[in-house]
C-alpha cells in the first residue's frame, strides 16, 4: 500500500524539513532521535539509513502501544503516572535533531480514562520540552514530524487505508519527481507572503464567519511564522497573540480527537482574554477539564491561517497534522488554547525571556490544543492610524 519509493520521497522530505527547521543547519555527529509508532517501522528503518549516511548519530525509540498508555493511566499510580525515566534530561539536553512518525493504532483508547491523570503526565514531562524549547531558541536543535495511515485513522476519517494513504501522497507532493524542491518553493511563496503581514502594524485581528466572531490581539513585538520545516505537511502561517485582548466566539466546526476523546461542534467564548463558556456537541465535560489543566489553559496561545493555494488536503484525516492544514474549498483557521509559540516573537526566541513573556501577553501552559473551523470567512487587520484591512478570504491571503 506505501510503495518503498514513496517512503523513500517522504523521508527525503522529513529531513528537509528537520534541517530547515534548525537555521545552522547540521554537522556530522549532531544527535537525531527518531521516534515513532510501530506501524512507522519501515518509515523509520529508512531514516535510519539515511542519517547513518550522512554521519548523524541517530537514536530510535519506539513508542507505547495503545495497552500500555491504558494500563499506565489506568492501573498505574501518582509516582507511576508522572515518572519521567533517568536519563530523558540528559538526552534533551544534548539532541540535536528529532523525527517523530505518527502512525496511531488507536483514537479513543483513553476515553474512560480521567483526564486529570493524563494532565499530571503531560505536566510531568513539560520540563523536557522546556528544555528542547530552549535549545531550539539558541539554534541547537531542530525538529519535524510526519504522519502514515493505519486502519484506526483511516476508519475515524471515514475513508479506506488507501484513499487515506493517497491523501498524505498528495499534501505532501509524493507525487512530484522531486517532491523537495516542490517544498524549498513552497518555503519561498510563504516566506513573501508572511513579510507581507510583518510589514503590517496591526491592532486587532477580526475573524467573520457563520459561526465565529472574534477579536484577537496580535501584541507588541510579534511576527508571523510558519511553513518552517515543522511539520510535514505544513502550510499554516501563524502568530501567537497578545491573549490579553482576545474576546468575542470562535467555533471549532472540525472534530478533534485528543487525549482519546472525541470533541465536535466546539463553540468557544472569549471574554477579557479567557474563556468564559464553553459548549461541544459531544466531548464537553473533556473540554472543561483541559481548561482546568492549569491557570493559563483557558487562554490563547497562537491563531493561524492556512491558504488553499499551498494546500492538497480536501478530506478530514481524524488528526490535527493535517486537518490544521487544511485547504479544502475555503482553507482554514485554527486557534490554539495554551502555550504560545516562542518563534513568533520578533526579537528572537532566544530573548523571549518569562518576564518579557509576562509583560507581552505571550500564554504559558502545558497545553496546546488547535482548533479548526473551516467555514467560508474573513479576517480583516485593524491597522495603526485605524484602517482596517482583509488580510483573508475564503481560503487565500489577499495581501
Amino acid at each position: 500500500m506505501m510503495p518503498t519509493d514513496q517512503l523513500q520521497k517522504y523521508a527525503d522530505v522529513l529531513l528537509w524539513g528537520m534541517q530547515t527547521a534548525r537555521k545552522p543547519g547540521f554537522n556530522p555527529q549532531d544527535i537525531v532521535l527518531v521516534r515513532y509508532d510501530y506501524p512507522a517501522r519501515s518509515l523509520a528503518e529508512i531514516l535510519f539509513e539515511k542519517l547513518i549516511i550522512q554521519g548523524l548519530y541517530p537514536v530510535h525509540r519506539l513508542t507505547g502501544s495503545p495497552a500500555m498508555e491504558h494500563a499506565l493511566f489506568v492501573k498505574g499510580d501518582d509516582g507511576q503516572i508522572s515518572f519521567v525515566p533517568p536519563g530523558e534530561e540528559e538526552l534533551m539536553h544534548h539532541l540535536n535533531g528529532c523525527i517523530s512518525l505518527l502512525a496511531p493504532e488507536s483514537l479513543t483508547h483513553l476515553q474512560d480514562v480521567n483526564p486529570e491523570r493524563i494532565g499530571s503526565s503531560v505536566l510531568a514531562r513539560k520540563k523536557l520540552r522546556d528544555i528542547l524549547d530552549q535549545r531550539e531558541n539558541q539554534g541547537l536543535f531542530g525538529w519535524t514530524l510526519g504522519l502514515l495511515p493505519t486502519p484506526e485513522l483511516a476508519r475515524n476519517a471515514g475513508i479506506d487505508q488507501k484513499s487515506y494513504w493517497d491523501q498524505i501522497v498528495r499534501a505532501c507532493y509524493l507525487d512530484h519527481s522531486d517532491p523537495v524542491a516542490q517544498w524549498q518553493e513552497i518555503f519561498e511563496q510563504a516566506s513573501e507572503i508572511k513579510n507581507a503581514l510583518n510589514s503590517m502594524k496591526m491592532d486587532e485581528l477580526h475573524v467573520e464567519s457563520a459561526r465565529c466572531d472574534l477579536i484577537v490581539t496580535p501584541g507588541q513585538a510579534r511576527q508571523w511564522v510558519g511553513v518552517s520545516g515543522h511539520n510535514i505537511p505544513s502550510f499554516e502561517l501563524f502568530t501567537s497573540p497578545d491573549w490579553r485582548g482576545t474576546r468575542g466566539i470562535y467555533f471549532m466546526d472540525q472534530p478533534t480527537y485528543r487525549n482519546g476523546n472525541l470533541v465536535t461542534n466546539l463553540r468557544l467564548e472569549f471574554a477579557e482574554g479567557r474563556v468564559s463558556k464553553a459548549t461541544a456537541e459531544q466531548g464537553e465535560a473533556f473540554v472543561r477539564k483541559q481548561l482546568e489543566l492549569d491557570q493559563h489553559a483557558d487562554k490563547l496561545g497562537e491563531f493561524s491561517l492556512t491558504d488553499k493555494r499551498f494546500s492538497r488536503i480536501d478530506t478530514f484525516m481524524a488528526h490535527t497534522l493535517f486537518d490544521e492544514n487544511y485547504g479544502g474549498e475555503y482553507g482554514n483557521c485554527h486557534i490554539a488554547l495554551g502555550a504560545s509559540y516562542a518563534e513568533t516573537y520578533a526579537p528572537g526566541a532566544g530573548q523571549l525571556t518569562d518576564s518579557v513573556k509576562s509583560s507581552l501577553g505571550f500564554n504559558d501552559s502545558a497545553l496546546h490544543w488547535d482548533l479548526v473551523n473551516i467555514e467560508p470567512k474573513r479576517v480583516r487587520a485593524k491597522l495603526s492610524g485605524g484602517h482596517q484591512k482583509t488580510i483573508y478570504e475564503d481560503g487565500v491571503f489577499t495581501l
